[in-house]
């Protein structure tokens, strides 16, 4: 059996932030390793034909209150951010040259932190630089190795990967072949590695 939790997310999620607070939280108790699965969430659901929620009004509008009530409960820091939605391709692009670089947990804690508990605006490249530069990050070189066609190819690859492996939305979690989709099913995750 495996003892390594496959987490699949997209910055721009709510729910894939609350999935990772709760993973981080557990994942300290020495449990299990996490494998972090960046995807592009809007190229996922283009391939599978999902319109996001953020997309439905009715569905927004709960989103934001869903979200809020969730972290209220669990004690999570959360602000919804105003600025929502966050164009996030090349944060996630961003996962991949900071696990090259060996800046991966750091580099996802602040970006996860710098949208959903900052609340602050991702969109822009005066904000985007301070984020960067707070993690060591050259905003200029990441600039250049996010727009680098292997690194794009991976983040796309890893997408496409997972639509083949039955994953539609994040977070998701991926036990011994096993899916499990939404921030509320990482106890069923963590069953199935026992």
């Amino acid at each position: 059996m495996s003892k390594n939790i496959e987490f699949y997310f997209d910055f721009s999620s709510p729910y894939s932030y609350i999935g990772y607070k709760e993973i981080m939280k557990l994942s300290k108790k020495n449990l299990f390793d996490i494998k972090f699965m960046p995807i592009f969430l809007g190229g996922l659901h283009n391939s599978a034909g999902i319109t996001p929620a953020a997309f439905i009004k009715i569905k927004s509008k709960y989103m934001v209150d869903d979200t809020r009530l969730i972290c209220e409960k669990k004690n999570i820091k959360f602000n919804f951010n105003k600025y929502f939605p966050i164009k996030t391709i090349n944060f996630m692009r961003g996962v991949i040259i900071a696990e090259k670089d060996s800046l991966e947990k750091l580099y996802i804690e602040k970006i996860f932190n710098a949208i959903w508990q900052d609340g602050l605006n991702m969109n822009d490249t005066i904000v985007i630089n301070k984020v960067l530069k707070n993690i060591d990050l050259n905003p200029e070189i990441f600039l250049d190795k996010i727009n680098n066609q292997r690194i794009k190819d991976e983040l796309r690859k890893l997408t496409d990967q997972a639509m083949r492996r039955g994953i539609f939305g994040a977070p998701t979690f991926r036990v011994n072949n096993k899916i499990f989709w939404g921030q509320d099913r990482l106890s069923y995750a963590i069953d199935e590695l026992k």
